[in-house]
């Protein structure tokens, strides 16, 4: 009777771990396949084989030898009671049955967990980026699951429960599924984890019909900085919030209610910590206000000093030319004004000359000669009238005569 039970409980056990997993990876690349097993076979050993059936299922690799052999590695990790097999560089000589087994010694062994592997030289129908993804506490992940075959979608907790619509809970996190096309119009199944939790770090799987592809989840506790950039966020959301209240409060008229000040109420004290962040972005606000309308009024008032300049320039250079004629002129020609140095005659005939005080030497019959003498002013008036000159001034007039006369006279 005990020996039917003992068959019996292997049989559920078998039945219930023995859910074959189907895989898919591209040629060249690598994966890692978890493997759960109960406290009960923490010290026991645990191996990884290949084949499809006990009889031909042989060891690639084993927690109790070299813990790698070729590309396959094997490790345990007894707190979390996982093992995990770790494949790299494959080839499509590789693909096939393998196994997570636990080794009962004087017993029969016990399969956890039974996979497909199928290598193709393409792009594999289910598959992600990446195995590994980090989190933080509070904090949420995103994983994205790209497929091309067709089936149930679910993102499941290995050996817990699965999400299979667009939103739930597993163990206490929230959950949500959408299904978009990136791109290159890849389908994807994008897996979003929001406020984890320290116990939500496990390995997952992203399933669509029958392919699955197992994911690693850790997460963290936040550090220092982590704490105060998220602190910073936080007070700036809230001074936003706090600028849009101010702000629509004084754009309300004043109630009725309102009480009035009392000339014997005691003076409240405000205090400003509270609004320290909101403060000094004011603050810094309000300088580079002032810095600008500095910078604006300077550049202004050097633009109008210039102006004042060029029309000032512009305003003497006529006056210095005139000036500069003026002193050209003077320096050439004497001064009308000093009259007292100059002496002014009149031009003689001939007949006034005597013959002996001024003989009358042999010329040429085309020259005109001439003496002169002074004259007043008086003595003018009646010759010439083109200008009043001063009254101090001596001018003259000249009497020509012409050389055959001059002869004619000293010929007598």
């Amino acid at each position: 009777m005990a020996l039917h039970l003992s068959l019996l409980l292997l049989l559920l056990i078998f039945y219930r771990l023995s859910a074959v997993g189907y895989v898919s990876v591209q040629t060249g690349g690598s994966i890692t396949f978890p493997c759960s097993y109960d406290q009960y076979y923490i010290n026991h050993v645990k191996y990884w084989c290949q084949g499809l059936g006990w009889d031909v299922c042989s060891y690639v690799v084993r927690t109790d030898h070299p813990k790698s052999s070729g590309k396959t590695s094997i490790s345990d990790d007894i707190n979390k009671r996982i093992f995990t097999v770790t494949m790299t560089d494959l080839v499509s000589r590789d693909y096939g049955n393998y196994r997570c087994v636990v080794e009962i010694n004087g017993g029969t062994d016990i399969m956890i967990q039974w996979f497909y592997l199928s290598v193709t030289p393409g792009t594999p129908e289910l598959y992600v980026e990446q195995q590994e993804v980090t989190g933080v506490e509070g904090g949420s992940v995103t994983v994205c699951c790209y497929y091309s075959n067709s089936g149930d979608m679910k993102w499941c907790r290995m050996g817990g429960d699965c999400v299979s619509v667009f939103s739930g809970t597993l163990n206490g996190t929230s959950v949500t599924l959408m299904r978009t096309s990136d791109a290159i119009n890849r389908k994807v199944l994008t897996v979003t984890m929001s406020g984890l939790k320290m116990e939500n770090t496990d390995w997952y799987w992203c399933r669509v019909g029958e392919l699955e592809m197992p994911v690693h989840i850790t997460v963290s506790q936040q550090t220092a900085t982590q704490l105060e950039v998220k602190s910073t966020i936080t007070v700036s959301q809230q001074t936003a919030t706090q600028r849009t209240s101010k702000m629509t409060s004084t754009t309300q008229d004043p109630t009725p209610q309102q009480p009035s000040a009392s000339p014997t109420a005691e003076p409240v004290q405000t205090d400003n910590t509270s609004q320290g962040a909101e403060g000094n972005m004011e603050e810094v606000h309000q300088r580079s206000i002032d810095v600008k309308v500095l910078l604006i009024s300077l550049g202004m008032l050097v633009v109008v000093t210039a102006g004042i300049l060029v029309t000032w320039k512009m305003w003497r250079m006529p006056k210095d030319n005139k000036a500069k004629d003026q002193t050209t002129n003077n320096s050439v020609s004497p001064n009308p004004g000093s009259h007292h140095d100059l002496t002014y005659s009149t031009v003689m005939p001939d007949q006034f000359r005597t013959e002996e005080k001024h003989p009358i030497p042999e010329a040429d019959d085309d020259v005109t000669y001439s003496t002169v003498i002074p004259q007043h002013k008086t003595q003018l008036k009646g010759q010439t009238k083109s200008a009043e000159p001063d009254d101090n001034v001596v001018y003259s007039s000249l009497a020509l005569q012409v050389t055959t006369q001059q002869r004619a006279a000293a010929a007598q």
